[in-house]
């Protein structure tokens, strides 16, 4: 039944993002070329209410699926890794035209094209896992 929970949300993910637009590859090159707002709209709501979802979360003492509470760690953010990080995510974001989100919405609506994306995407996590220990903490 949980499965069928979380295929639920994803098909309702997937709708919202093809109807906001947050897919189309148009909308992302504007974004990164600052001439339309409409992007930054779309984060803007998510990071509203992302901070809405964790304060309810933690006023009503919501866990997780297992049953362990749940944290935000915090991070250290004059750390480069985060600046070199978001460089990179941000290059190949700019260069594709599309983030991890779309991504999978993009490839169920036929666009066979991301699946390079998709395995490149896969490929890059695989090598940071591979060399994280020795990158600069």
């Amino acid at each position: 039944m949980r499965y069928l929970i979380y295929l639920t949300i994803g098909i309702l993910f997937g709708f919202v993002m093809t109807k906001s637009e947050a897919i189309s590859w148009f909308r992302i090159q504007e974004m990164f070329r600052f001439e339309s707002f409409h992007m930054y709209g779309i984060i803007g709501t998510a990071v509203f209410v992302g901070a809405i979802g964790v304060a309810v979360a933690r006023r009503f003492g919501i866990h997780a699926y297992d049953g362990s509470d749940l944290r935000l760690k915090p991070k250290d953010f004059s750390i480069p890794r985060y600046l070199y990080g978001g460089i990179i995510f941000g290059l190949g974001w700019a260069i594709t035209g599309a983030c991890p989100g779309p991504m999978f919405t993009l490839l169920g609506q036929g666009i066979w094209a991301i699946g390079v994306v998709i395995l490149s995407s896969v490929f890059g996590t695989f090598v940071y896992g591979a060399v994280r220990d020795e990158l600069p903490h």
